[in-house]
């Protein structure tokens, strides 16, 4: 019998920086997040980036003008891989089941199981943590991340409107009965 791990249908996110600065670029970002991740923006320093980076500060500069482009390009690193992981996801769900509910459980069963995979490699969301630590984002950065997760909103409303249309509601509720004047009170008696 196949192990979980080799049942999971939910899609991998990759990508493969070609030349050394872009891998670079790519390990100042992911240092970025690991430690944004563990301690948050504020408490994460250029110093360390560029010391576990192994490159000078003038190298971290050629990358980034500062720490809040930096953070910009965390952003939207992030919310681009999180577009194509639920864009996939989307799809996969789509492609298994043409009924927009059991697709849309497909999609809930392929989420489930790639969070489960990404609790040990990922240990929190950037998403949280740029809300929870709003004052310490830039406006543009803060406003990116608005923009990301209104568009996963947006997709998935979208959706859940589609189930609705093909499963409308049959009939309104029964408003609840209450006694009439001339029928006896249940307490009245």
């Amino acid at each position: 019998m196949d192990g979980p791990s080799e049942t999971r249908t939910a899609p991998a996110v990759q990508s493969a920086p070609r030349s050394k600065g872009e891998r670079t670029r790519a390990r100042l970002l992911d240092l970025t997040y690991d430690s944004v991740i563990r301690k948050g923006f504020a408490a994460t320093s250029i110093e360390e980036l560029v010391e576990a980076a192994g490159i000078t500060k003038s190298g971290f500069f050629y990358h980034f003008k500062d720490k809040q482009d930096l953070a910009r390009h965390l952003i939207q690193r992030y919310a681009g891989d999180n577009q194509v992981f639920l864009d996939e996801m989307f799809r996969r769900a789509r492609e298994l089941s043409d009924d927009p509910l059991h697709g849309f459980l497909i999609f809930l069963k392929l989420y489930a199981e790639a969070m489960e995979d990404l609790a040990a490699d990922h240990p929190g969301c950037l998403v949280a943590t740029v809300t929870f630590q709003d004052m310490s984002w830039d406006h543009a950065t803060r406003r990116m991340t608005a923009e990301s997760v209104q568009d996963w909103r947006a997709k998935i409303v979208g959706w859940l409107e589609e189930i609705a249309r093909t499963y409308p509601p049959r009939g309104r509720p029964s408003p609840p009965t209450s006694p009439t004047p001339s029928s006896p009170s249940p307490t009245a008696a």
